[in-house]
């Protein structure tokens, strides 16, 4: 029989905590409606005592759950524990207070500077008081991976005796290997004679990189909770990265039989990603698992070849589970004649013979050689012909008119002739866009805008992507300036161009 594994997300708490993710109430609640919907069990909102502002985001997250439990991070003082208790009040299915206290030698000597009796004091009446307050309470042993065994079972055994429901043996740190974590689990369980009353949590820092390992081997020890943040946000190296956890229970179900996690729907994992990322600013890294940009392209002729033959050759999991749309096959110095072959014939060419994509595929190579990034315009052009291509068109200026930077002159050249155009949007950017495609005429819908910074400081140059849609037809284009709303303009004018080659 499986057990239910409690999902417990923190992204709105400990993933805050990472330097400049800090989120207001509003996009905190944005957040918290879409793990809502997601199927998170438990929503830890923030921190109640730190400030009224964070209290109030808790309580209005709250207020608005329709599924989740909401959460509030107290330390082992009343005051704390009292400012959760009312923070979390209003939750339909109840709220938790989850309290903690460090336990390891190096907090206990340099932190508190108390004795081992001492602590299991503190958590005995920080628990109690909490439990009276609150039918679900959850205690951390902060610092746990480094806390002696035998000393890390009394504390577990008094908060449960307290009136703990949950007990959390967090890697504060990201000290522990994954069998330091198994050993600690089982310790637990085999030394704690009232541990069967409540659930063990694991939460992990990646300082080493193995927070998911880590949380995972928990799991298979006996965990029956999982603390984590969308995209791995959190202080230092991050947390336990949400998709990365779901995604391995649910590929490797021959493993981890024993827990059920059906009542996610990991279709929101990329919508949940984009979200924290736009929030928080926060680029998610190309080679990130699940989500980054990279986790279902392939550009290595071998692996292409594979992927057209039969996609489990070269992936594990469906893209569409997790909520993108479909596997790319980017084109590069390492890319293959078939994805070639596949490319051309998605962009509704037809090929004369085995020799015409030869020499298509030759001068492909060429072009690899010298860019970076191969897009489907520049397929068009091998397959046409510069010289047959139809007229582009080319951005002479951008001129903002006014100072609250919503009202932009455009103007654009094309076949000699210039024409302007002056627009407003909700930002320059809206703004921009909306005067292309009217100057254009292009009949397209915005499927995807990103911008990243290429290099570091205050002069970066700043590279934009934009994805538009016709149809079932996308037209991406790409480029890199100074000015980020000049790259943003001549991505979508790139985009636009492939349109109208098409």
């Amino acid at each position: 029989m499986s057990e239910k594994l409690i999902i417990f997300d923190t992204t709105l708490r400990d993933g805050e905590q990472c330097p400049g993710a800090a989120m207001n109430p509003t996009e905190k609640l944005a957040i918290a409606k879409m793990l809502d919907r997601a199927g998170v069990d438990v929503i830890e909102a923030g921190f109640a005592a730190s400030s009224e502002l964070d209290f109030q985001a808790i309580y209005q997250i709250a207020k608005s759950m329709e599924n989740a439990r909401v959460c509030s991070l107290s330390r082992a003082v009343k005051s704390d524990i009292q400012s959760s208790a009312d923070a979390v009040k209003p939750c339909k299915k109840g709220g938790r207070i989850h309290t903690f206290l460090a336990t390891s030698p190096i907090h206990r000597e340099f932190k508190f500077k108390k004795s081992k009796e001492q602590i299991l004091e503190m958590i005995q009446e920080s628990v109690s008081f909490a439990s009276s307050l609150c039918a679900d309470v959850e205690w951390s042993a902060e610092d746990a991976t480094r806390t002696e065994l035998d000393f890390l079972a009394k504390c577990v055994e008094t908060a449960i005796k307290a009136g703990a429901k949950t007990v959390n043996l967090p890697d504060t740190v990201g000290y522990a290997t994954p069998k330091h974590i198994q050993k600690m689990v089982e310790y637990v369980k085999s030394n704690v004679p009232n541990i069967g009353d409540v659930v063990i949590s694991m939460h992990g820092q990646n300082d080493l990189g193995l927070a998911t390992a880590n949380t995972l081997a928990g799991v298979e020890a006996g965990a029956r909770q999982v603390e984590l943040t969308i995209n791995g946000i959190g202080e230092r190296a991050g947390n336990t990265s949400f998709e990365e956890v779901i995604m391995a229970i649910n590929t490797r179900k021959d493993i981890f039989h024993n827990v059920d996690i059906s009542h996610i729907n990991t279709k929101l994992i990329k919508p949940l990603s984009d979200l924290v990322s736009n929030i928080t600013g926060f680029v998610v890294q190309n080679n990130k698992a699940i989500v980054g940009a990279n986790a279902f392209a392939h550009e290595s002729g071998i692996h292409q070849d594979g992927m057209l033959k039969n996609r489990a050759t070269y992936e594990i999991m469906n893209p569409k589970d997790v909520g993108i749309e479909e596997t790319t096959l980017v084109l590069g110095k390492h890319s293959g004649r078939n994805a070639l072959k596949s490319t051309i014939e998605r962009l509704g060419f037809e090929l004369k013979n085995e020799e015409h994509l030869q020499e298509i595929f030759e001068n492909f190579k060429k072009l690899a050689s010298s860019k970076k990034n191969i897009a489907d315009a520049d397929i068009v052009h091998l397959m046409k012909g510069r010289d047959k291509v139809c007229s582009r068109w080319n951005l002479v200026g951008l001129v903002y008119s006014n100072v609250n930077g919503n009202e932009v002159e455009i103007i654009l050249e094309r076949d000699g002739k210039t024409e302007k155009l002056k627009t407003k949007g909700n930002g320059t950017v809206d703004a921009i866009f909306t005067g292309i495609k009217e100057l254009t005429k292009a009949d397209l819908s915005l499927d995807l805008y990103q911008v990243h910074a290429v290099t570091g400081g205050t002069d970066a140059l700043g590279s934009a992507t934009v994805r538009l849609r016709s149809g079932g037809s996308v037209f991406t284009g790409h480029a890199s300036d100074f000015d980020v709303l000049k790259a943003s303009a001549l991505a979508y004018i790139e985009a636009v161009n492939l349109y109208f080659i098409k």
